[in-house]
């Protein structure tokens, strides 16, 4: 940031009195500019409780790896609302959700992920815009080496975990650094 967005004034970069951490700072109106994390909202949308919908991204990062369909949840929408959104953009389907999923913390990338587990009525879906694809996929079908992001891979091992066991409680996890292999595609 070299410009204050309040005023138009430069802005320098330093950690102002009273706080712990540098921040862009505009000398001439006084505002503080924060930085903080993203959220990221979405589904894991099971058909007949055995088989998960994927999509295949169809736009950088991880361009034609599989991936839930989630998204930046928008300004003014709840984090429900921003994973059904993002799962009707994504898939174009409509699911109904279950609970709160998966919880992660991505330090690395400062973003908070959210995943609902949902429910996917009927097997209704095709490619959004972001999709080159979207299937059903029963367990011993998910290609694992083809996962966009270390998250997703959690999410699903935990449902087919949580699946065999019968409970499917809130997962939090913390990744502070990205995994080696899912770091160049």
């Amino acid at each position: 940031m070299k410009y204050c967005s309040e005023c138009g004034n430069k802005v320098s970069y330093y950690t102002p009195e009273g706080d712990n951490r540098p921040r862009h700072n505009c000398h001439f109106c006084q505002i503080i500019h924060y930085s903080n994390p993203n959220i990221v909202a979405g589904c894991l949308p099971v058909y007949q409780k055995n088989k998960i919908l994927l999509c295949k991204r169809a736009i950088e990062p991880r361009r034609g790896y599989w991936t839930l369909p989630a998204g930046y949840m928008e300004n003014n929408e709840s984090v429900e609302a921003a994973a059904l959104r993002e799962t009707r953009e994504e898939a174009n389907a409509e699911v109904n959700i279950i609970s709160l999923y998966t919880l992660t913390s991505i330090v690395h990338a400062s973003q908070v992920q959210m995943l609902f587990l949902a429910e996917l009525p009927t097997p209704e879906f095709s490619s959004g815009i972001e999709s080159l694809d979207v299937q059903l996929f029963s367990f011993e079908d998910i290609p694992w080496n083809q996962l966009a992001f270390q998250t997703i891979k959690n999410a699903l091992t935990f449902y087919i975990e949580d699946y065999k066991a019968g409970k499917f409680p809130l997962h939090n996890v913390v990744l502070k650094a990205p995994p080696k292999q899912l770091i160049k595609p």
